[in-house]
């Protein structure tokens, strides 16, 4: 423990009063006043949201793709064949379905009389004439044993943009056929319509209790522990709300209010947590309230708002891939972020006037802070921060003749073997990324889904009916507008020649003219379901490779549609993609980390161990889901690839979320070298001070983000236990291992800058202190 004197000396010195100590010293006197109107803010935001507030969808185009360019093409030469197509599926497993015809054909008229559809497709023979064979193989509408048919319903609008409330058109239209004993399930676009409207209630309650939990074990006080949970709820709340506005100008995917509230909350949590540890060491050193708030607000809060924007820069980062989608989903994350830090500067620091010396009045067993001298308090310590007698560079020993804790001692042990704690946390990041060399890529198709779901049940019954590639069928489109009318008939039988016996493909229907004859279309059924690595070749084979040749020495373009087809293309742009943005947000991060700290290798560093961690990260999600280790018990069915999307929104969530602790820990590193000028205690000195608080905080955003996985939406389970892996690793091998090791093995060269590029970038303190390096001040 500090001397009397030593905490008299440190309440007593002359304080740097910033910006963020005069923010938070006056919300914490004026604590009335900030809580109303943050509760006013809150009130008047939902009351906005509620009445002005847009709805969330996953409309989104491609433009300049060639699925996008082949979906123009038939929309100008055959509206009633272009649009998006979903399916209306029937099954009966006691008679043929053309006992039915005449319900049938009354669901069919019904269903194209419902808006926006372009045109809906009888699957049964006109009543009075003789079927024709089935095509060998089967793919449909009507299979073999007449029990299973799918009703082709095009859109002019993608399905699962509209309303909930269009069901009950759909609902109302295939009745007569429910009534006579038929199931209907809807796919594709058209049963995501239908799915439950997905709940985070659930997620977010076990997410707060296991948080309870951890702040009351690691910090012994009641209010201290509901502090960070209200105020990071509220935070989130009002963010939300923005999220609701916003999303009433700009079309937002319906996962963003679901990520927001991850990032949100978890975010809100930790920065609330900081800064309450800070001020409560500050109250042990003897100050009043208001002035430790403040001294919180310029310290801890100097580190939020600089972990703040470090997330918000790896979230902007996103834009990078060029896919509006993409930087939506960015966008929506930042917008909490943003609520999050404003409440841990403001909000927080008028709780804790409001509380005043209360916080650990609540007690469920003996508070704890940080309350570990500097290595230049230690009782009877060098300048230097060392210990009489000790060598150069041992961590100080507590004062007061206090024993030292656990992470004091384990400070000392990573101090005295560095290259041990190093090469185990490398080993064992090495085995959690080796999965990641076996990443595929792709689209979650319906047959993820639980079988609650209707899109599930109909894909099960188009699988087994028609092959798994029914699913999924793409549109081949051959525009020869350009092609003289005498060579169009050679330029069909050439194309019909090269789509013979194509690999991968189950069945390629015959070349069929549009109306006006300009253009040739057909549909292609892979051997496999739409999300299967052989369903991304087909795709990519008949665009590169055999619709080209098709029409070799001919003047016509030629295009893959459909959805499927898009589904491969926006995988192809965000797999070029993810390493420019992977370059960007690596690069931005390094100069923000250069411009607080001042160290070379310390911003090497930082960059190296976040990307290292990062891919732990990827290999996790790829065994668990990919892989199927441990999928069933999160209610995945089969082996799925991994989400498009997913790899590039964790690498700037993570990213920019793993700098919180990088900064909170390299600030209290860096604010002990300031102050001793030695870099092996000082580094012992931040670990011993910070490991609980860091642990503590990352077992609440594990479990806030780990409780998603009980979402139906798989997505949000990958992105929920991919961010909780991440965060996990980042907090354990990176922070407690592997960064000590290194810090304390680079030693004094990790400050090191070199001039030029000293003077050339801003100086941004992260500390909330005026002082500079030792290197500046002289001292050795």
């Amino acid at each position: 423990m500090p001397s009397s004197q030593a905490r008299t000396d440190r309440a007593a010195a002359p304080q740097h009063r910033g910006a963020l100590r005069r923010t938070g010293e006056w919300c914490a006197r004026h604590f009335v006043t900030v809580l109303i109107l943050w509760v006013a803010a809150l009130a008047g935001l939902q009351v906005l949201q509620h009445a002005y507030g847009g709805d969330y969808s996953d409309d989104f185009s491609l433009p300049g793709t060639q699925s996008q360019d082949g979906l123009d093409v038939l929309k100008a030469h055959a509206p009633q064949a272009g649009g998006y197509s979903a399916q209306v599926v029937l099954h009966d497993a006691d008679k043929p379905l053309t006992s039915v015809s005449d319900q049938v054909a009354t669901a069919v008229t019904d269903l194209q009389k419902l808006p926006d559809v372009l045109s809906a497709q009888n699957p049964l023979p006109s009543s009075g004439s003789t079927p024709p064979p089935p095509p060998d193989p089967n793919t449909g509408p009507l299979s073999t044993d007449q029990k299973t048919a799918y009703i082709t319903v095009r859109f002019s609008v993608q399905p699962s943009t509209l309303d909930p409330s269009y069901l009950d058109g759909v609902d109302d239209a295939v009745q007569p056929l429910r009534s006579a004993g038929v199931t209907v399930e809807y796919g594709g676009s058209l049963g995501e319509l239908a799915r439950p409207e997905p709940s985070d209630r659930t997620s977010e309650a076990i997410g707060f209790g296991v948080a309870i939990v951890v702040l009351l074990i690691g910090f012994g006080s009641l209010l201290a522990a509901v502090l960070p949970l209200v105020t990071a709820l509220i935070c989130a709340l009002c963010g939300l709300a923005l999220l609701g506005l916003l999303a009433a100008a700009a079309t937002l995917a319906t996962v963003s209010p679901t990520l927001a509230t991850m990032i949100g909350i978890g975010v809100g949590i930790d920065y609330a947590l900081f800064l309450v540890t800070r001020h409560r060491q500050n109250l042990v050193d003897g100050q009043d309230p208001v002035t430790a708030a403040g001294n919180a607000a310029a310290t801890s809060g100097h580190a939020v708002l600089l972990s703040g924007c470090t997330v918000i820069i790896a979230l902007s980062g996103l834009w990078v891939s060029g896919i509006g989608f993409i930087g939506k989903l960015g966008l929506a994350a930042a917008v909490t972020v943003v609520t999050a830090v404003a409440g841990a500067l403001t909000l927080v620091p008028a709780v804790l006037g409001l509380i005043g010396r209360r916080i650990d009045r609540l007690r469920v067993r003996k508070p704890v802070a940080e309350t570990v001298p500097a290595p230049d308090e230690a009782a009877g310590g060098a300048a230097d921060g060392t210990a009489p007698g000790s060598e150069p560079g041992a961590a100080a020993a507590p004062g007061h003749g206090a024993e030292p804790g656990g992470w004091h001692r384990y400070a000392q042990r990573v101090e005295r073997r560095p290259w041990w704690f190093l090469a185990g946390g490398v080993v064992l990041l090495a085995v959690l990324s080796f999965p990641l060399f076996f990443i595929q890529l792709g689209h979650i198709g319906d047959g993820a889904d639980p079988k609650s779901f209707t899109d599930r049940r109909a894909f099960d019954l188009m699988s087994s009916a028609f092959g798994p590639g029914s699913n999924g069928p793409l549109t081949l489109v051959i525009d020869q507008s350009k092609v003289s009318s005498g060579d169009r008939s050679a330029l069909a039988d050439q194309a019909q020649k090269a789509l013979t016996d194509v690999p991968d493909a189950e069945v390629i229907t015959q070349l069929t003219a549009t109306s006006d004859g300009d253009v040739l279309t057909a549909t292609a059924y892979s051997v496999a379901a739409p999300q299967d690595e052989r369903t991304t070749s087909l795709t990519n084979r008949l665009t590169d490779d055999v619709l080209p040749q098709a029409v070799s020495g001919y003047d016509a373009s030629t295009y893959v549609t459909g959805t499927t087809a898009a589904q491969v293309d926006f995988l192809d742009i965000v797999a070029g993609r993810l390493p420019l943005i992977i370059a960007v947000v690596v690069g931005l991060a390094f100069l923000v980390i250069l411009a607080v700290f001042r160290g070379l290798l310390v911003a090497v560093k930082a960059a190296v161990l976040n990307v290292l961690s990062i891919a732990a990260s990827y290999g996790v999600v790829v065994a668990v889901f990919q892989w199927g280790w441990g999928g069933p018990a999160l209610g995945v069915s089969g082996d799925v690839p991994i989400e498009s999307y997913v790899p590039m929104m964790m690498f700037a969530i993570v990213f920019g979320l793993s700098m919180d602790y990088e900064i909170f820990l390299l600030s209290r590193i860096h604010e002990a070298w300031v102050r001793t000028g030695d870099p092996r205690a000082s580094v012992a000195h931040a670990l011993e001070i910070t490991a609980r608080v860091i642990t503590c905080a990352a077992l609440i955003m594990v479990s806030v983000f780990a409780a998603f996985v009980i979402s139906d939406n798989i997505v949000v389970k990958m992105l929920g236990l991919g961010l909780a892996a991440s965060v996990l690793i980042d907090a354990t091998v990176v922070r407690l291992l592997l960064v000590p090791a290194v810090m304390t093995l680079l030693g004094r060269a990790a400050w090191w800058i070199p001039g030029p590029l000293d003077r050339i970038l801003p100086h941004l303190d992260a500390e909330g202190s005026a002082q500079p390096p030792p290197g500046r001040t002289g001292r050795a």
